[in-house]
């Protein structure tokens, strides 16, 4: 039978197992020395009563931080002492970027209004200004499955912002798929013009190149790539009628197939929309005012925009996306064409009037005083040149006044005062067109 351990001074030994940590108390003899917890750590009862009191002090110093609301004065004068930086100043996450308002912005342009010499200035103004400039590979496809609009609006959503975003696409709702509803920005122009320049540009490309067009439409065949404009137009050709014509008021109204059938409904929500969603919708007939509020309304984006677009050199290169061989329909076809594109102008009247008054509020003023009976889309604007910008001397309206020369006498000079008014029963189409070609004789003699 084992014999129980006996203390030096007599009696049991207190501890049969072993002496405690950090040894014994005081007051037990030879017992003071020290045992080791670890091979490398070592402390006593003075220790560990200096560790509790260390954490005594910071939990104090914890509770008064939480009941004063900010931590201790003593704590701040301390890392006044000890210095600001701090291990996750210098080595955490780079500090979040001040964005400017608004960091997105959705250009869905429209075809053939002026959109090529936008996107040439937005890509010079994205490397002066930084920011990201998205642009999209697809050119032909406007409208959208719901899958693809929820993928496309999930691709603009995650790009680095601030961001430009710019593609041929009709207006996209983020707020119905639950993302941030951007900006929107566009121009537009006279819906015949548009169709026009979109007709020949389809056929014989620009100045860009000669081959410009067998590239974009390798599969038109000869026939119809030399159709006649007029042909087209009064044998009510698929390309001339609706609802190929009702091209520009669906880029506004959206992608419910009701706005692609032409009628009131689409109207009425492009309308809305423009109120709603679109920061700046211009008109590429006045381009220079619309970059100027563009400059006014996103300095982040288009600061010293209109300085670039004046430059001779850019104005040169702009110049080579002029559509070319464009011919000028007849009379009687222009008149079909302005029945069938009525809603296309009452929405191009209605953004002309916005921008107009837009231009009022800062002080530019309008050099039309009041919306022209007919549709001035054979005035040549700075973009609608038919030759290179080195010819300046030719006359640009001559070969107006050989197709459209007439009597003077034998035309009513009098203009409704709204484009609305010129739809009335009381005013026929061949009074209009009549009307119209006083406004071109008109601009001719003040051009000469």
């Amino acid at each position: 039978m084992k014999k129980k351990q006996q203390h030096p001074g007599g009696g049991a030994d207190p501890w049969p197992h072993g002496t405690p940590l950090g040894g014994a108390p005081p007051g037990l003899g030879s017992w003071k020395r020290r045992v080791p917890l670890l091979p490398f750590l070592r402390f006593s009862l003075r220790d560990y009563g200096f560790c509790m009191a260390t954490l005594l002090v910071f939990c104090l110093g914890s509770l008064f931080y939480q009941l004063s609301g900010g931590p201790p004065r003593f704590l701040l004068d301390l890392r006044q002492y000890l210095g600001n930086s701090t291990y996750l100043d210098d080595h955490g996450p780079p500090p979040s970027k001040v964005l400017p308002f608004p960091s997105q912005v959705v250009y869905n342009r429209v075809g053939k209004c002026g959109s090529r010499t936008v996107v040439l200035l937005l890509r010079i103004l994205s490397e002066k200004h930084g920011f990201n400039l998205v642009t999209s590979d697809i050119h032909n496809k406007t409208r959208l499955t719901k899958n693809e609009q929820m993928e496309l609006i999930k691709n603009i959503s995650t790009a680095e912002q601030p961001y430009l975003f710019t593609r041929h696409v009709h207006f996209l709702n983020f707020s119905r798929f639950g993302g941030d509803q951007p900006v929107y920005i566009n121009i537009i122009r006279d819906p015949v013009n548009r169709f026009l320049s979109n007709y020949f540009f389809r056929r014989f490309g620009d100045w860009r190149g000669e081959q410009n067009h067998m590239i974009r439409t390798p599969s038109m065949r000869q026939e119809e790539r030399y159709l006649d404009i007029n042909e087209c137009i009064l044998e009510n050709y698929p390309e001339c009628s609706n609802p190929r014509l009702f091209y520009i008021i669906p880029y506004f109204c959206g992608q419910h197939p009701r706005c692609r059938e032409p009628g009131e409904w689409a109207l009425e929500r492009a309308k809305l929309n423009v109120n709603e969603n679109f920061l700046l919708v211009g008109i590429l007939e006045e381009l220079e005012d619309v970059l100027l509020l563009l400059e006014r309304f996103l300095p982040h984006y288009f600061k010293g925009v209109l300085s670039i677009y004046k430059d001779p050199e850019h104005r040169k290169l702009g110049n080579m996306t002029v559509t070319v061989k464009k011919t000028v329909p007849s009379p009687e076809a222009v008149q079909i064409l302005y029945q069938r594109m009525r809603y296309e102008y009452e929405f191009y009247h209605y953004v002309k009037e916005q921008f107009h008054l837009l231009k009022r509020k800062f002080g530019l003023k309008s050099h039309v005083s009041r919306p022209p009976l007919r549709p001035q889309f054979f005035i040549p604007t700075p973009l609608e040149t038919e030759e290179p910008i080195d010819d300046e001397e030719q006359d640009d309206e001559k070969w107006l006044e050989d197709i459209y020369k007439r009597p003077a006498g034998s035309v009513s000079p009098a203009r409704p005062q709204s484009f609305q008014t010129s739809l009335t029963a009381s005013v026929t189409t061949k009074e209009l067109a009549r009307s119209w070609l006083v406004t071109v004789q008109k601009n001719l003699e003040e051009r000469h």
